[in-house]
This record gives structure tokens, C-alpha cells and sequence, in this order.
């Protein structure tokens, strides 16, 4: 084995060993970078990453990159996004929509659940925030489900597992790294968007269907209240009232990016300024609500950008050690064709999502397999899909499943661990199943873009 490969394999393997012992995520790939590309130049003949400058006094490859993140367009929509999710929590929207569909859904089996798909759906369109939505829905749903006798592994189950269509439904701020990952006109911002439309709305179905299987099933899961209120006008104005506001706040966003009214950056600028006047019209904005926001976006994207700065000093001397090649070959070697490489990454995808988040699978893995998965003639949209599809369950994957610990925050008393984990396999047999029929049916995530795009 050449030296070159067997520092590749160490770089990987010091960055996973020094993550499982619990260092930050952003100081170990810049640390473990500026390890090896300590140990590249003295090593290594032909170590061509430049970290600092070079040696006619120009900036080197690492400082164009960072600054290239920091003045790149596309990355401004992240802390809008970021921001329009955070006043969307703090605008008493959900609550308004949970109170008003319960009134609606309340009656039939499973009706409660349903309500929490359909609730967690549409933040999962306004918002994109995980923990937001995962938080919020665990706060106003497991108590009522509790006092309507559900059982506490599917009232937990559902408003984990829902919580986490945000990081999958437009616009997903996922998406937005991932198409800067890509870096190919053919998987632009807007085409993922589109590509993971259909997929993100089929997850979502899917989970009511089994919700209302279940409750037919086993009478005692999700049993019928004994007592409902009458559904009036005033009622159904009420559902209007609440269902209304998030839906013009989606069709503003995405619709224009769709229709090619602006860009991504504008579009989520749009959606800050939606959200900013949603709060206010609510009587919900007040200077505390606001600076909090500003504060919450801030953290967020600062720790974004952090893994962003650390992945990019570790792809730099990756490269630099030849990790390009030796992950090409590893990958063009396996003893299968384009769908068997297809699988045997998602797979290795999947698994990683056990320990790792999306952020650093998304900025580390994604733009190392991409290409050699592009150069096999694969459909570049509906592997971003499949790809998204697979970083959705490690939200729900111990033992670093992050949706897990934001749920076990706001669980009522008598909802344990275990609670927990069975409520989410179902849901993360449901994902895979999905993750299955877009895999098996392409146009499931490329019939949309390429009717909006067409050949673009």
C-alpha cells in the first residue's frame, strides 16, 4: 500500500477516533488538516495543497476558499432561512394550526397524530429548522395525546419523526449546502428544491397512512376521544385563519424561486421579511422575541460556518494527500455496476449517520463521492435526492440521533429512552422505504425540476 493511502486512511480514521471521544466537530477537521498537512510536507514528494501562501507570495488555495465561503452569494440565504425559522416558532403559528386542525381531526382514530403530520408538514415548508420543529411539536402535542391515552411510544414516535421533514422539504437549508457542495449547474438550489418536493410530501403521506393503519389495527394506540367540539363556521374560519398564512409564506418563497422572480438569496429574504411580519400582525413580536432571534440565528450560523471553515481545511489536504484518487478507485473498484456503487454509498451513508450529523456528511463525504458518481452518468438531482433522503435518518439513528435529544427535553413525565427508540423505528423503516421507491423510481425526484427547468 502506497504512503499517500495509508495517510488517507489515518487522516480518516484520526478525525472519527478523535470525534467519538467528544472533541468539537469544527476544531477536529481543522485539526486533524493542519496535522497532516504537517506530516504531508515533510512525507510527502509531491503534496500539493498550500494551506497559507505560495511561494511567489499570493494567497494560497486554503485562504481562497475561505474566503470564497464567506463572500459566496448562496451562503447569505443560510442565516435567512435560519432566521425565518426561528420568528416562524416565535409567531404562535403552530399553535394556532395544532388547536384549530385538533378541532377538525380530533374525532377520528389516530386523529390527534394526524394532526402533528399535517401540522409538522407545513413547518416543514416555513421553517427547515429541525430542532425547532421537533421541539415544538413534542410541546404541543404529547400532552394532549397523553390525556387522550395514545400510546407514548406513537405520540413520541410521530412528533420526533415529523419534526424532521424540515431538514428534506423546501427550502431546506440541507439543500442549499448540498447544491454548494455540488457546485454543478445541474444540481442548482432551485432544482433540488423542486427534486425534493415530491419525495419530502410522499414521507409525509406515508407516516398518515401507517398512523391510520395503526389506529385501525390496534383500537389502543390511538383511540377515538370520547367527546368532540362541533365543528361551525366559526370553526372552519378558524382552520382557515390558521392554514392561510403559512401557505403564502411557502408559495412566496418557493414559488418565487420557481417561477425565476428571484434568486435563492432574494427568495429567503422574502421569507425573513414574511416571517418578521407574521410575528408582528400575531402581537408576538416584542424586542426581547427579536433580540433572542438575532441571537438563535447567529449561534447557528456561526456553528455552520465553523464546520464549513474546518471541513474545507480538511478536504484541502485530503486532496492535497491524494484522497481523491484513493476514494475514485475505491469506489470504481467494487465488484458491481453504477446501481451496486449506488447502493454501497447510500449504505455507507446510512451508516455514518449513526455517529456523524448531516453537516459534516454533507461537507465531507458529498463532495467526495459526488463527482465519481456523476463521471458513471447518474442523474445528478436524484442522487442529491437519495442522498438527503438517507441524511434524514441520522436525526433519528442512535447514538447521536439529534432529534432524539431535542424530543427527550420536552417529554412529559412517564416517557422514558425506550419510549423513544421503539416509537422511531417505525418511522425510520418508513423514511428507508422511501429512500426504496425514489431509488427504484427516478422521476419521483426528477419529473418536477425537469418540468420547471426542462433541459437547463
Amino acid at each position: 500500500m502506497e504512503l499517500e493511502t495509508l495517510l488517507v486512511i489515518a487522516m480518516f480514521a484520526s478525525f472519527m477516533g478523535l470525534l467519538l471521544l467528544g472533541f468539537p466537530v469544527a476544531w477536529v477537521l481543522a485539526g486533524t488538516g493542519l496535522l497532516f498537512a504537517m506530516v504531508g510536507h515533510v512525507l510527502v514528494e509531491q503534496f500539493d495543497a498550500n494551506l497559507w501562501f505560495t511561494w511567489n507570495g499570493t494567497i494560497g488555495v486554503l485562504d481562497a476558499r475561505i474566503f470564497g465561503i464567506v463572500a459566496n452569494e448562496l451562503m447569505v440565504a443560510l442565516p435567512l432561512f435560519i432566521f425565518m425559522g426561528i420568528m416562524l416558532d416565535r409567531s404562535g403559528i403552530a399553535e394556532k394550526l395544532m388547536h384549530s386542525l385538533v378541532r377538525l381531526l380530533g374525532p377520528l382514530r389516530g386523529g390527534y397524530a394526524v394532526t402533528v403530520v399535517i401540522v409538522g408538514m407545513l413547518l416543514a415548508a416555513s421553517t427547515g429548522i429541525v430542532g425547532a420543529s421537533v421541539v415544538l411539536l413534542g410541546m404541543l402535542s404529547l400532552g394532549p395525546m397523553m390525556q387522550a391515552n395514545y400510546s407514548k411510544s406513537l405520540a413520541v414516535g410521530t412528533a420526533c419523526s415529523v419534526g424532521t421533514l424540515g431538514i428534506l422539504v423546501p427550502p431546506s437549508i440541507m439543500l442549499v449546502l448540498m447544491a454548494d457542495r455540488l457546485g454543478t449547474p445541474a444540481a442548482s438550489v432551485g432544482k433540488l428544491f423542486m427534486g425534493a418536493l415530491i419525495p419530502g410530501v410522499m414521507l409525509g403521506l406515508m407516516y398518515i397512512l401507517y398512523i391510520v393503519l395503526l389506529a385501525w389495527w390496534k383500537k389502543d394506540a390511538a383511540p377515538a376521544p370520547t367527546y368532540s367540539e362541533r365543528m361551525d363556521a366559526k370553526a372552519w374560519l378558524d382552520v382557515f385563519r390558521a392554514v392561510v398564512p403559512p401557505m403564502v409564506l411557502i408559495v412566496a418563497v418557493l414559488g418565487s424561486i420557481f417561477m425565476g422572480i428571484a434568486t435563492t438569496t432574494e427568495a429567503s429574504a422574502v421569507g425573513a421579511a414574511g416571517a418578521l411580519l407574521m410575528a408582528l400582525l400575531s402581537k408576538r413580536l416584542t424586542m426581547e422575541v427579536l433580540k433572542e432571534s438575532l441571537y438563535q440565528t447567529s449561534r447557528t450560523t456561526a456553528f455552520i460556518f465553523g464546520i464549513f471553515i474546518g471541513a474545507t481545511v480538511f478536504a484541502a489536504v485530503l486532496r492535497g494527500l491524494g484522497g481523491d484518487d484513493v476514494i475514485r478507485d475505491a469506489i470504481t473498484g467494487l465488484p458491481f455496476g453504477t446501481t451496486g456503487i449506488m447502493i454501497t454509498i447510500l449504505f455507507i451513508t446510512f451508516l455514518l449517520g449513526f455517529f456523524l450529523d448531516w453537516v459534516e456528511i454533507t461537507l465531507i463525504i458529498l463532495p467526495l463521492v459526488a463527482p465519481v458518481v456523476f463521471s458513471l452518468g447518474v442523474e445528478p438531482v436524484w442522487f442529491a435526492v437519495l442522498f438527503a433522503l438517507c441524511l434524514q435518518t441520522s436525526f433519528l439513528t442512535p447514538p447521536v440521533g439529534f432529534a432524539l435529544f431535542y424530543i427527550k427535553g420536552v417529554c412529559p413525565p412517564g416517557i422514558t429512552t425506550r419510549h423513544i427508540y421503539l416509537g422511531v423505528l417505525p418511522f425510520i423503516a418508513l423514511q428507508l422505504l422511501g429512500l426504496v421507491l425514489v431509488f427504484c423510481f427516478e422521476p419521483l425526484a426528477t419529473w418536477l425540476p425537469t418540468r420547471v427547468y426542462g433541459g437547463q
